[in-house]
């Protein structure tokens, strides 16, 4: 009788085991870019107050996706992306103007005026 409780035991844990295996999780799709290397890059580069939504927006992709919130990771990746842009964008069209005014500023200084 102790035998057969055993066996009986062994194989429902057996079983369980095999169930528990078989079982998928809900696939998510792979895993969108977090940008934070051009979060990180538009910061320290071109614009540091435009370059910190990014980091913070793209911090949140990992954390969102690994609570199995796909929208919510595919949403926050692309504001990264879009203040990434914004900063690298305003932080050379700032350099742009500051290289202007000063080749304007040269040229003004040695015609006299």
């Amino acid at each position: 009788m102790q035998n057969e409780s055993f066996f009986i035991a062994q194989s429902y844990h057996t079983l369980l085991c095999l169930v528990m295996v078989q079982e998928k999780p809900t696939e998510l799709p792979p895993k969108p870019d977090n940008y934070l290397v051009w979060a990180i890059l538009s910061t320290l580069f071109c614009c540091m107050p435009l370059g910190i939504p990014a980091i913070v927006f793209a911090s949140q992709v990992d954390s969102k996706y690994a609570q199995g919130d796909y929208s919510g990771a595919l949403e926050t990746a692309q504001k990264a992306k879009t203040w990434s842009w914004i900063a690298a964008g305003t932080g050379l069209a700032g350099m742009l103007l500051y290289f202007l005014f000063m080749i304007v500023l040269v040229a003004l200084s040695g015609s006299g005026f």
